[in-house]
């Protein structure tokens, strides 16, 4: 919703090449470039890649990745990290999260719920009612593999969130995605935390970056970076949370604001 174009499905949501001109000169100009997104890397990597950015987070946060001239596709999801250190996984153990998956399916047994690992997801349900390409399986979560996963995924339904919200362990945190999608999450597994991250890596103040956004996701980060900038197309908290704006996701938003300021 930032950067893509929408499109009939999610994975046919698009880079523009205005976009991808506008971030090759902001990089000529001096200026480093980082993509953190909600996608795992099966629909995440191939945009980041088209993009060359000087650092990758995936599934908000949970998946960290400093070093992307060194990365091959699969590997950050092979269920082992490079032994140099420079994919950090900020994940819990998946028994942990099938035991948070059946206890609230204990009090909410109707939910559809999931937990992501190694960009598989264990599910209740068919996750093709959302996503068409991205891999499943259904468990009862007593079966799934031992590991480091990323999220739990749940779609509440009609009446289902104000039971929902009570029974979230604290040791999780929730985000929701468009409103739809809550995913429970380490605490430090968000855009913000991995903006401190990144900056850290390549030594860059906090104070010297602009971050974009369009979902609520994307506050804390807003917030973090020196200066925040929502599209037009964000949802309403963001664009209050926000320093400054620019034009939608469909309009190149991001493009034409790196150009006005290469301009000036």
């Amino acid at each position: 919703g930032t950067l893509l174009h929408d499109a009939a499905s999610f994975e046919e949501r698009f880079l523009t090449p205005r976009t991808i001109d506008a971030v090759r000169d902001l990089q000529n100009a001096g200026a480093l470039f980082g993509v953190a997104t909600a996608r795992p890397e099966s629909t995440g990597l191939p945009l980041i890649n088209a993009l060359h950015p000087d650092g990758g987070v995936y599934l908000d946060g949970a998946l960290i990745d400093l070093d992307l001239q060194s990365s091959d596709f699969g590997l950050l999801t092979s269920g082992s990290l490079p032994s140099d250190g420079h994919v950090l996984s900020v994940g819990f153990p998946s028994g942990r999260g099938c035991e948070v998956c059946r206890m609230l399916l204990s009090r909410i047994p109707e939910l559809r719920i999931g937990l992501v690992m190694n960009d598989v997801r264990y599910t209740n349900f068919d996750v093709s009612v959302y996503w068409r390409t991205q891999a499943f399986r259904y468990t009862d979560f007593t079966d799934v593999p031992e590991g480091m996963a990323d999220k739990i995924i749940i779609f509440p339904q009609a009446g289902q969130e104000s039971i929902l919200r009570p029974l979230i362990p604290s040791d999780f945190a929730v985000g929701i995605s468009e409103g739809v999608m809550w995913m429970l999450m380490h605490p430090r597994a968000n855009k913000a935390d991995s903006l401190h991250t990144v900056c850290s890596h390549l030594d860059v103040p906090e104070s010297a970056t602009v971050a974009f956004g369009d979902d609520r996701n994307d506050i804390a980060m807003l917030r973090e970076a020196g200066l925040g900038v929502a599209v037009a197309n964000a949802v309403p908290d963001v664009l209050r949370a926000a320093d400054a704006g620019c034009p939608s996701n469909n309009e190149d938003g991001v493009a034409r604001w790196i150009e006005d300021e290469l301009s000036r």
